[in-house]
């Protein structure tokens, strides 16, 4: 029967090993989510800046 401090070296190991081959997944899902954002802020930003435009203007009755 191993040790228990070996045990437990053994089990880091293994998450630290699982967990590194993960991480290529989180960057691409990173980078495509940022890649959208720019992509929506691109083509409606001027829209969204003008409505909220508007919206300030109906509020502070400066037509």
């Amino acid at each position: 029967m191993p040790a228990f401090p070996q045990l437990l070296l053994d089990l880091l190991a293994r998450i630290r090993r699982d967990e590194r081959g993960d991480v290529p997944g989180w960057v691409l899902v990173a980078l495509m989510s940022a890649g959208l954002v720019i992509l929506l802020w691109t083509l409606a930003g001027p829209l969204l800046a003008e409505v909220f435009e508007d919206a300030i203007r109906r509020v502070t009755g400066s037509f």
